[in-house]
C-alpha cells in the first residue's frame, strides 16, 4: 500500500538579519545618516543597496515600501538580489524538481538523495486531473504500486548481490542507486531551496501562470503567499486571479524586474 500526496508544502526556514551597527558605522564614516522604515532585514538591505548606488541615504523617498516600489517600477532588479530567503519544499514529485532546478540564477538547491535514502516507504504525488477520475486514478495507482514493489525487490536482490562488500553504507548505496531506476517521476522528494528576491519574482511570474505545470504552479502560489507576508514591499504588486476553471494564476504590471 503506497501513500498518496496531492498538495505540496513550503516551509520558510531562513531569513536575513542585518548588522545595523556596521551599517551605522559606514554611514557615520561617510558623513551620512539614514534610518529605514522597515524591520524586514531583506527589505532593509535591498533599500540600502539601492541607496548606495546614488548615495541617497537620507534623501528622496523616506518610506521603504515607496522606495522599493520605485525600484520595481524602474526595473532596477539587481537591488533585489541582495535579499535572500531559505525554504524547504516537501510533498512534491521528482517531476517538479526536474523543472525547479532549471532555475539556476539566484537559486541554490540541496535535494533528498535516492542513493542514500531508502525509498521502500516512499510517498507518491498524484496529479489532480488523474485523482478526480476514478478510472484514471486506479490505472495510475496500479502503475505506481507495481514500480514500488519492483524497487523493493530489486533492493533486496542487489543487497544480496553486494553482500561481500565490507562497507555496509556502500552496499546500501549501490543497491539503492540501481533500484531507483524503476521509480516513477511521481515519487515524492524534498528539496532545500535558497533564493534571492529577484530570482523569486522571476520564478513566480513564470511558474504561477496558466501556461505552467499544475504542480509547480501550486508551489509558486504558495511561495507568493509566504513572500507577500514576509516582504510586502517587494512582492505586494502581485495579484492572484482565479481562472474560469477554478485554478489561480498571478498577475503584475511589473514583469521581468
Amino acid at each position: 500500500m503506497v501513500s498518496i500526496i496531492r498538495e505540496p508544502k513550503v516551509y520558510l526556514v531562513g531569513r536575513q538579519l542585518t548588522d545595523e551597527s556596521a551599517l551605522d558605522a559606514f554611514l557615520d564614516e561617510h558623513g551620512m545618516a539614514w534610518e529605514s522604515t522597515t524591520e524586514v532585514g531583506a527589505e532593509l538591505l535591498a533599500e540600502a543597496a539601492g541607496r548606495l548606488c546614488y548615495l541617497s541615504f537620507g534623501k528622496g523617498r523616506k518610506d521603504n515600501r515607496e522606495y522599493l516600489a520605485n525600484i520595481i517600477e524602474s526595473k532596477h532588479g539587481s537591488v533585489l538580489e541582495h535579499a535572500v530567503w531559505n525554504f524547504i519544499i516537501a510533498g512534491v514529485s521528482r517531476s517538479f524538481t526536474h523543472e525547479l532546478v532549471r532555475h539556476r540564477a539566484g537559486f541554490g538547491y540541496s535535494q533528498l538523495s535516492q542513493r542514500y535514502v531508502d525509498e521502500s516507504m516512499a510517498n507518491f504525488v498524484e496529479p489532480d486531473v488523474i485523482a478526480e477520475d476514478e478510472g484514471l486514478h486506479a490505472l495510475w495507482l496500479r502503475a505506481v504500486e507495481a514500480s514500488h514493489r519492483t524497487y523493493v525487490e530489486l533492493v533486496e536482490g542487489l543487497t544480496e548481490k553486494y553482500k561481500d562488500l565490507p562497507d555496509r553504507t556502500q552496499r546500501r548505496k549501490l543497491a539503492r542507486q540501481a533500484a531507483r531506476s524503476v521509480l516513477p517521476n511521481a515519487t515524492e522528494t524534498m528539496i532545500f531551496v535558497t533564493a534571492n528576491g529577484r530570482a523569486l519574482r522571476h520564478f513566480i511570474e513564470l511558474r504561477a501562470s496558466e501556461w505552467a505545470d499544475v504542480e509547480i504552479r501550486k508551489v509558486a502560489l504558495k511561495l507568493l503567499e509566504i513572500m507577500q507576508r514576509e516582504a510586502p514591499s517587494m512582492f505586494g504588486d502581485y495579484d492572484v486571479v482565479t481562472l474560469p476553471d477554478g485554478t489561480q494564476v498571478v498577475r503584475t504590471e511589473h514583469e521581468k524586474v
